[in-house]
């Protein structure tokens, strides 16, 4: 018998918490860069202007290392304890002794101009680099501004605006051309909404109707058992309808990013959904257990139900026959909310993993007409943590059916 296909790895986690208030401080960002290179170039041209007065100002001192005049005799008191004029001496002798002194005073000097140049060099470049930073943020200030409106638009507030003022630059007419974009996406959401509404009402209303006349006539008794035969399939068709038109609106709604967010328990999620399962589960057999240990999100109740319950109702339908089990658990981990819902059921090739989450799509085994679903079960879990910024992710269980693992941020 062939071993069970090793499950797939799991997507790198990133090597730093974006809500470190430290580590973003290294991120090569432009305005680091711009700092670098506004002080960079003051700190190359201070350097060459530097050398180019000093190199100067030795050439200058320097006057071949000869004075300009020839000592014939003189009494000198010496001011400084470096330079040592002889008491009495000829003239030449005098005229070298004194020429060595002021060679050593020349040396000082340029040593003193070196020190200082330096020093001040230091203080101006440590001045420029910290005016090139706040130049630098108030440049880049209208795309930080952008930054901040497209991350308010993520968030599903299409309403949001740049209106950037200034002058008309390249900058402008950036922000301009994201405002006309974001006209364009606000017309097109607000369409989408639109018609999900209208198609909502529209669908809705004939299946209701038709839900209520098939009722009537089932409730006849003395309808013929022939039409009470054909009165429940076509109740049965018309549940199954129910059910898809539902699943559809409801993959369009999750498709955006939750908007109110309140706390939410997934234990107490994993439990509700749970006990409305639970009833097919003995029906069927299988038994659900787990532990389910406190795990805090902020999102949409009513929609995590929904992931809790399409898991859950997928792990008790898609199971084995006998001796069958769903394991339901939720727990707290580095700062993520996560639940776990684990079955037995058939082997699943690794191959297929993405292809369940897809809408109408399932095992090869299985077809749309089934009588376990209309097929958006999965395709509604992953839309709905999408939406609350987590993710969800199955593995082939050893032995056969799979692991569902649903990280949501806390």
């Amino acid at each position: 018998m062939a071993a069970a296909p090793a499950p797939p790895e799991a997507p790198p986690k990133p090597t730093w918490d974006p809500r470190d208030p430290v580590r973003p401080w290294l991120r090569p960002t432009i305005r680091i860069r711009l700092t670098l290179l506004y002080g960079g170039m003051f700190l190359i041209a201070g350097i060459l202007l530097l050398s180019i007065i000093y190199l100067l100002t030795a050439q200058a001192l320097s006057a071949n290392g000869e004075l300009p005049f020839e000592i014939v005799t003189a009494k000198v008191q010496p001011t400084t304890d470096w330079c040592q004029l002889p008491q009495q001496a000829t003239g030449p002798e005098f005229t070298r002794d004194v020429t060595a002194c002021l060679q050593h005073q020349r040396e000082m000097a340029l040593d003193d101009l070196l020190r200082r140049s330096l020093f001040a060099l230091l203080g101006l470049s440590i001045i420029a680099f910290a005016f090139g930073y706040a130049m630098a943020g108030r440049v880049l200030s209208p795309l930080g501004k952008i930054t901040r409106t497209a991350r308010q638009v993520a968030g599903s507030d299409l309403s949001r605006r740049i209106e950037l003022d200034g002058p008309d630059d390249e900058l402008k007419e950036l922000s301009d051309t994201f405002d006309e974009m974001l006209d364009r996406l606000e017309r097109a959401f607000t369409a989408q909404q639109r018609f999900v509404a209208n198609a909502s009402h529209e669908l809705r209303t004939p299946l209701a109707i038709n839900r209520t006349l098939l009722e009537v006539h089932l409730s006849d008794p003395g309808a013929p058992v022939e039409l009470q035969q054909l009165g429940k399939t076509l109740l049965a068709t018309n549940e199954r309808s129910e059910q898809l038109v539902e699943g559809l609106l409801l993959l369009a709604r999750s498709d955006n990013q939750i908007v109110e967010r309140k706390p939410v328990d997934l234990a107490e999620v994993a439990t509700r959904a749970v006990d409305q399962a639970r009833g097919e589960a003995e029906a069927k057999g299988v038994e659900i257990r787990g532990e389910r240990a406190p795990a805090v999100v902020q999102g949409n109740g009513v929609l995590l139900e929904r992931i809790a319950l399409n898991l859950v109702q997928n792990a008790v339908r898609y199971n084995i026959p006998e001796g069958g089990w769903v394991h339901v658990s939720t727990e707290t981990q580095q700062s993520q909310a996560l639940l776990v819902v684990s079955n037995t059921g058939p082997v699943v090739p690794a191959y297929e993993i993405d292809n369940l989450f897809e809408p109408f799509r399932r095992l090869r085994q299985e077809r749309t007409g089934s009588d376990k679903g209309v097929g958006l079960g999965l395709s509604i879990a992953r839309s709905v943590a999408r939406a609350h910024g987590g993710r969800i992710i199955a593995e082939p269980r050893e032995g056969g059916g799979l692991v569902m693992r649903v990280t949501l941020p806390v």
